[in-house]
């Protein structure tokens, strides 16, 4: 495909190199580029986004994947919207809500693609992951008010991964990484992370959605469990978020003082809603 002018996409943590690209005919696309050492890894995250584009998953669309002088690329459908974290807030509750129960019926889409059976028992992995996030919070010199209370909730409800089913994973779905296009329609973008787990620990980056409209948060509960909520959702969800919590603090040191404060910040906000961790309904969560 060949292109008449790229923009730098500049927003974002990704290591790729992103372009807002435009060929002969006008046409936008989204180009990314990575180091070509990367080429296994990306070609599989390009697989699977075919897959789930199969599904009817509104997304950037996979279009052309290859090797330039640049590195490795992937190009993709563009999105022409806003995001929804600036959309979204601005909105009457209904339709937050709303949106936010559309995006919990394409997260259970886009669970529906299997882990391969290759893939390591969850339990292990994941318990191995705590002891690795509790083991940092410790040599961390910053430490959150009340830490402890993830690291108690983590070491009393470890049984909760046992026999837990593995899926496809976007890896960072939140509403920071979603568009609403210009008929209205919520697109999902950025699946650069995407991994197999438990697709309920998918959930985890729930935080993001829940601090910028509560509503849309608990529209993605229920629109995921069509307003069925198991309890154990409820349980493995905040040992999914205690860990990530715990962990975010010392992921944070390297980006300076105004990250540090940002995940500070939100390791107390997650305290309030789960009452430092003493309950297993984030209070932010309404039912229908």
């Amino acid at each position: 495909m060949k292109f008449i002018s790229r923009e730098p996409i500049l927003k974002g943590w990704s290591s790729d190199l992103k372009y807002c690209a435009t060929d002969e005919k006008g046409t936008r696309f989204l180009l990314r580029v990575s180091d070509l050492a990367m080429y296994d890894a990306k070609q599989t995250e390009f697989q699977m986004m075919e897959r789930v584009a199969a599904l009817g998953v509104p997304m950037c669309l996979p279009v052309e994947f290859g090797v330039c002088e640049e590195g490795v690329y992937s190009i993709q459908s563009w999105i022409d919207g806003e995001p929804a974290e600036d959309v979204v807030p601005q909105l009457t509750d209904q339709e937050q809500y709303d949106y936010g129960f559309a995006s919990g019926q394409i997260l259970r889409r886009i669970h529906s693609v299997p882990a391969p059976l290759s893939q390591e028992d969850w339990a292990v992995r994941f318990n191995r992951k705590m002891d690795r996030n509790i083991r940092n919070y410790h040599s961390c010199p910053i430490k959150c008010r009340n830490g402890e209370a993830f690291i108690h909730y983590i070491n009393g409800n470890r049984d909760l991964l046992d026999g837990r089913p593995q899926s496809f994973q976007h890896g960072d779905y939140h509403i920071g990484n979603m568009m609403i296009d210009r008929s209205g329609k919520l697109c999902i973008i950025d699946f650069n992370r995407s991994d197999f787990g438990d697709p309920w620990e998918e959930f985890n980056r729930i935080v993001w959605c829940a601090q910028k409209s509560p509503l849309f948060a608990s529209g993605m509960v229920n629109g995921y469990f069509e307003n069925e909520v198991p309890v154990h959702f409820w349980k493995l969800l905040a040992l999914y978020i205690s860990s990530n919590t715990l962990s975010s603090v010392s992921w944070a040191v390297p980006f300076g003082e105004s990250e540090i404060s940002t995940m500070l910040n939100q390791s107390q906000e997650v305290l309030e809603w789960y009452h430092d961790m003493t309950e297993i309904v984030p209070n932010w969560y309404v039912s229908k």
